[in-house]
């Protein structure tokens, strides 16, 4: 179970949009920040997957 620590203030939805700006931005060739920046956004959209598919219909 997630505690509340680990749920996302971000939907998944939200973070999913950052990420195609961010491949936008970047025309396909990241910079090493926007890298890090990416590899951020994917961990925080994973966590915000798993909250929503846990939480209560």
């Amino acid at each position: 179970m997630l505690l509340n620590s680990e749920v996302p203030a971000r939907s998944a939805a939200e973070l999913n949009d950052m990420i195609r700006a961010l491949w936008l931005r970047s025309s396909g060739a990241p910079t090493a920040q926007d890298r890090a920046r990416y590899e951020q956004l994917v961990v925080e959209w994973a966590r915000a997957v798993r909250a929503e598919a846990l939480q209560p219909v």
